[in-house]
């Protein structure tokens, strides 16, 4: 288990008042812009850097300002995105670097299907074998927890998505606690079991990837973790529906949110149908493959965000209409 508590570091507050628990087998994506403190945080974890004051709790260690432990002693595993292989070495040398017995290498070797390459050097393997091998030397010196800085952000587009899943079922597979720091909203709402989405050094919210995303707790949040549209409207408390120019739609208030409010719409709550006697106008259209994004201006002057199949095909200038479809609640904020 790993226990932070008002954490700080820096004059500056490049991390502040950082508090969460993770718990003894669970994985935490940290995600936020350039620049928010991600990487400290992994950096003050594995004892690289001193806090300026609050506790880490490591097990049976404890961290403060004025007592620290060294980063060996912490029992911590890193994985990088430049993978930090020993180019001399091959993959199971690698692996077992510094262990008295290859059977944990070979375990890990084998889940991770690198068999076929345990004698290969890392000059001659892809980039998704190297962070397997990565992995399996950090999971193989059994570490009492494990930080991931940016996995995955050197490798191809087409090798991440199998490879995160793999990831995250070795580190599943071997029951650490785990920080997953990450700039790829898509990678992080994927893989953890919490997020914590992070902006000027401060834990924004931290919660299920599912909450974070249909319950922000902030338009930060909201617009952070995927594309949002914010649609004035009228909430009624007693029924919690809001009332807007595309129809109403069920309501989840933040931060006691009445009266007035702003809907949060993702591109999947509306429908969209070409209509000259339509709500609205398309303004930009974006090919995406299998589905196309259109921004929509609606009569009463606001912008929308829809996502349809890409067989559904609207241009620039043409009047379309939209309805909400979306029937669980959605995040209602203050105007």
């Amino acid at each position: 288990m790993i226990e932070v508590q008002n954490v700080h570091y820096g004059q500056k507050k490049v991390v502040d008042n950082l508090s969460f628990t993770l718990g003894d087998a669970e994985l935490l994506t940290l995600v936020g812009p350039t620049g928010c403190g991600k990487t400290t945080i992994l950096q003050a974890l594995a004892g690289l850097i001193p806090i300026s004051d609050g506790t880490i709790k490591l097990g049976s260690h404890t961290v403060t300002a004025t007592k620290t432990i060294a980063p060996e002693k912490r029992q911590v595993g890193m994985v990088f995105q430049d993978f930090a292989l020993f180019p001399h070495l091959t993959v199971i040398e690698n692996v077992s670097f510094k262990l008295k017995d290859n059977a944990k290498a070979d375990h890990w070797i084998e889940l991770l299907g690198l068999t076929p390459w345990r004698d290969v050097k890392p000059a001659n393997l892809s980039g998704g074998q190297k962070q397997r091998v990565a992995l399996a030397r950090t999971l193989a010196h059994e570490p009492a927890f494990v930080l991931l800085d940016e996995p995955l952000s050197n490798l191809d587009a087409a090798l991440k998505d199998d490879l995160r899943w793999e990831i995250r079922q070795a580190l599943k597979e071997a029951g650490v606690p785990a920080i997953w720091v990450t700039h790829d909203q898509e990678e992080a709402l994927s893989v953890g079991d919490r997020i914590g989405i992070l902006k000027d050094g401060k834990l924004q919210q931290i919660d299920t990837p599912e909450n974070c995303f249909s319950k922000p707790q902030s338009r930060f949040v909201a617009r952070f973790l995927g594309d949002a549209s914010f649609l004035p409207g009228t909430l009624n408390t007693d029924s919690n529906i809001v009332a807007t120019a595309l129809g109403n739609a069920p309501a989840s208030p933040v931060n006691n949110a009445q009266g007035e409010v702003d809907l949060l719409l993702r591109p999947d709550d509306l429908s969209l149908t070409l209509d000259e006697a339509g709500n609205g106008e398309i303004i930009w259209s974006r090919y995406e493959g299998s589905a196309r994004l259109y921004g929509v201006k609606t009569d009463a002057g606001a912008t929308v965000k829809i996502r349809c199949s890409h067989e559904n095909i609207a241009e620039p200038g043409q009047r379309v209409m939209m309805h909400i479809i979306t029937t669980h609640p959605l995040a209602v904020f203050e105007r």
